[in-house]
């Protein structure tokens, strides 16, 4: 087994749509299985491809979820697509779907029917709140798990004090990272057996953003939203040319502050002198040094702070974060080709994998359909039964 391909040989069929199933079933793909993304021939395919602004077939958030898998556009709500896709799950190691719940069992592949056929398979199901419960027939994303679960009221603006949403999918891509671990560790556990049993996974984006927040979930039950405050200046500050966040964590990191903000007095201010003083002057502390670290050019004061062991990052843009020294000296980032965008695309390298390298499966991020025929063909179809699909506008192509 190699450590780059850990799935080769393992066939994904992914009915997922948006962010959280997509890029969990990409993971896989990234490990070496074969991900043949099923997708919705005369709406767009996987709507993630049409959220802001497009690309042709992709969008930012399609790019990502798409990559290393192969796309059949097939139309499910027909008995030869039905009869297509019971053709492809022969012989497959997963199942993943993120309809709405009840959805996939009307179309004939709940969990039951399914395994009958295939006892060995990992069948993963997504959705917003759950298989079951009052709230299962909501349809949900992101931005409105982040509300659900708590994550937005904890998200206050300093100035106004209003809940605001963390404007990146952030339930979504983390729930795609617990969705690959319950499905990698299945499969790891699934090897050793020598009649192979599958079993169901369910993951919602409410549990995922459960899991996400517990350690603050947590903290405000058991201080019943009384957090307690810590007390030294953190966060972010404005700078003579920017902003910069400060974060300090241990009461030793008080004295090497002072000196690095050019204030040794605070030392002996009855006020700030103690760590239980500053907690109760904060707000006063706070006030006092906002002017003071305003006064002064962001790379200057933190050369000062670094020097003297106070965690501190500037406030960069994304263009500026990939503009970062410290990002070329990683090689965290690929820069690729893809079909229908104008430039190259900035992406993450996966970790304990190699580099994406653009022209390669691993690097492409397939357009709808684009590899029905293929898929087709394999799975045992003629070209003349596909010549009939495509007539009868069951599958379709680019």
């Amino acid at each position: 087994m190699d450590y780059h391909a850990a799935f080769a040989g393992m066939k994904v069929i992914d009915l997922t749509g948006g962010v959280a199933g997509p890029s969990c079933a990409m993971m896989l793909a990234q490990h070496g299985a074969d991900v043949i993304k099923v997708e919705t021939p005369h709406a767009g395919g996987d709507w993630a491809r049409i959220l802001g602004r497009r690309y042709e077939h992709h969008s930012a958030f399609s790019l990502y979820g798409t990559l290393g898998k192969r796309s059949i556009a097939l139309d499910l709500k027909t008995p030869e697509g039905k009869e297509v896709l019971w053709r492809l799950l022969k012989g497959a190691d997963v199942f993943m779907e993120g309809l709405k719940p009840g959805t996939i069992q009307r179309y004939g592949f709940g969990y039951d029917a399914v395994s009958a056929k295939e006892p060995g398979i990992i069948y993963y199901s997504i959705s917003g709140f759950g298989q079951t419960g009052p709230l299962a027939a909501r349809p949900a994303m992101d931005p409105v798990l982040q509300a659900f679960t708590g994550i937005v009221n904890e998200n206050r603006g300093e100035h106004d004090n209003h809940p605001h949403r963390i404007a990146i999918s952030l339930i979504d891509m983390f729930s795609g990272m617990l969705g690959f671990q319950a499905i990698a560790t299945s499969l790891y556990v699934r090897r050793e057996q020598t009649e192979k049993k599958g079993r169901y996974i369910e993951l919602s984006l409410m549990h995922g953003g459960a899991m996400l927040s517990v350690i603050r979930l947590v903290a405000q039950y058991l201080e019943r939203g009384n957090a307690t405050r810590t007390s030294m200046p953190n966060g972010v500050f404005d700078t003579a040319d920017g902003q910069l966040n400060i974060t300090m964590v241990r009461p030793t990191d008080w004295p090497p502050f002072c000196e690095a903000v050019d204030r040794p007095d605070l030392l002996t201010d009855p006020r700030f002198a103690t760590h239980e003083a500053r907690g109760k002057n904060l707000d006063e502390l706070m006030a006092l040094m906002r002017p003071v670290i305003k006064a002064m050019p962001t790379a200057y004061l933190a050369d000062r702070l670094t020097a003297r062991g106070i965690m501190n990052g500037r406030v960069n843009t994304y263009e500026e974060f990939l503009q970062e020294e410290q990002v070329a000296a990683t090689g965290i980032m690929s820069w690729l080709d893809q079909p229908g965008v104008p430039e190259k695309v900035p992406m993450p390298n996966i970790p304990g994998l190699p580099p994406f390298e653009s022209g390669t499966k691993r690097a492409h991020a397939p357009m709808v359909g684009e590899h029905s025929r293929e898929v087709l063909a394999e799975h045992g179809y003629s070209a003349a039964e596909i010549a009939g699909l495509f007539d009868k506008k069951v599958v379709a192509e680019p």
